[in-house]
């Protein structure tokens, strides 16, 4: 396990909160406030963006901002 996993608000947590079906909604505004006051938010949506995670709310964001957020990154870079 990587170190800042150990250390992550959702350790604990049902994992289903996180992997909900993408029209409950109620599930990620849950997710998204366990990650909310997480000390490594940033390592984990910054593994998520690494490793392209295509489901699951990962650092506070879902599947569709964490797209947004790479293309943003590759318009920037170029």
């Amino acid at each position: 396990m990587t170190d800042w996993r150990a250390q992550g608000s959702c350790r604990g947590k049902s994992i289903g909160l996180f992997f909900a079906d993408e029209d409950d909604f109620f599930s990620e505004r849950e997710a998204k406030k366990v990650c909310a006051s997480c000390a490594v938010r940033e390592q984990c949506l910054e593994q998520a963006l690494a490793d392209r995670e295509k489901v699951g709310i990962w650092g506070g964001f879902s599947p569709t901002e964490r797209r947004r957020m790479l293309r943003r990154r590759r318009r920037e870079a170029a």
